[in-house]
């Protein structure tokens, strides 16, 4: 009997080169598509500096090329979700920390977080598990007073995501990630009123 990843080339881990060549095709992709959404294939192979045979060795179509880069980018929030260690972290401390890496990573994978996900895909399993883990991080701020007792989590995480996207607009979208995250965790959890 043979193991799922001999019997399917696509489930075998991939070799470093290889990995690294995926990762070059992805990054390019993102390059080329977010001037461009409308840029073919040849021209992401151009720009990764591979042969146009290469990518669609990888990926049979572009749709394929768009789930993977979907996939890469939520498994970089994911990534920077882990780094700010959200169940072990000062709520406040981690808060800023995520929304600045967040802020960083959709800067960088703009075009492809702004994809839809697939469902079952990779991308939509990675949104489901940053969001509960956001409701978790938000449950504990509100434990410890940051947020008042009667906050509709679901609500509250609607209006950060909501806070992060418009950081990323206006005139400010060049501001340092640092910056932003702190006009964001403000705005959240003191809105514009006047401070008592």
């Amino acid at each position: 009997m043979t193991s799922p990843s001999s019997a399917d080339p696509a489930a075998r881990p991939l070799r470093a080169d290889a990995e690294r060549s995926v990762r070059t095709i992805l990054e390019a992709a993102e390059r080329v598509l977010s001037a461009n959404p409308a840029a073919s294939m040849e021209q992401v192979a151009e720009a990764a500096g591979v042969a146009r045979t290469t990518i669609h060795r990888r990926f049979a179509t572009r749709q394929a090329l768009m789930d993977a880069m979907a996939d890469a980018a939520v498994a970089q929030l994911r990534a920077v979700v882990d780094e700010g260690r959200p169940e072990t972290a000062p709520p406040l401390v981690a808060l800023h920390e995520i929304t600045a890496n967040v802020l960083r990573t959709k800067i960088s994978w703009r075009f492809a977080l702004d994809l839809p996900a697939a469902p079952g895909s990779p991308a939509a399993q990675g949104q489901r598990d940053v969001a509960r883990r956001c409701l978790e991080l938000f449950g504990r701020a509100r434990d410890l007073g940051l947020l008042a007792a009667r906050t509709d989590l679901e609500w509250a995480r609607r209006v950060y995501y909501a806070l992060i996207g418009e950081a990323l607009h206006g005139d400010d979208a060049g501001t340092d990630p640092d910056v932003l995250a702190g006009r964001v965790v403000d705005t959240l959890l003191h809105g514009l009123a006047p401070r008592r």
